[in-house]
């Protein structure tokens, strides 16, 4: 945990555009988590735009890098590839669903306990195997975030 001399003025910034960008409360409109959470699980596994990945598909998504973020964050050199990028939806029950939306909500927690052991010190330091910073990194992760969270918003407007 980082003292009380160690700055964490970008830290908390950083912190507080996740859960914007996560939970709400941002200029641009809804989140990630405000636009999946009363998604049905049939409109979640549906697959209204032809060639593209359905609102469960980029919720798995989401929910792996969530995960390999927080594994750069402790040091571990992750890259994803195939299914491990893309997971499959392998089952379609209303309980898979929750449990997705559950991975979602654990994994930001876990990525928000992380950065409460950073200070504004550790940003400019690179991850592992990757030639990026972990101020990039989170960022970089926050941007994902929105940008499929206004994928998400385009493919629940076909529940209409």
């Amino acid at each position: 945990m980082p003292t009380d001399t160690q700055s964490r003025v970008a830290v908390a910034r950083i912190q507080e555009m996740l859960e914007q960008a996560f939970e709400g409360g941002a200029w641009h409109g809804p989140a990630l988590m405000e636009l999946v959470q009363d998604i049905h699980v049939d409109h979640a596994a549906a697959k209204p735009i032809a060639h593209a990945h359905s609102i469960w598909e980029i919720a798995l998504h989401v929910a792996a890098w969530q995960e390999a973020v927080l594994k750069r964050l402790n040091g571990e050199a992750v890259d994803l590839i195939g299914d491990q990028d893309w997971p499959p939806v392998n089952d379609n029950s209303e309980r898979a669903w929750e449990e997705t939306l559950q991975s979602l909500k654990n994994g930001h927690k876990k990525l928000l306990q992380k950065t409460l052991t950073l200070t504004d010190a550790d940003l400019p330091n690179k991850v592992p195997g990757r030639d990026h910073t972990v101020y990039y990194t989170l960022h970089g992760l926050i941007q994902h975030n929105l940008y499929h969270a206004g994928q998400i918003a385009i493919l629940k407007k076909s529940e209409r």
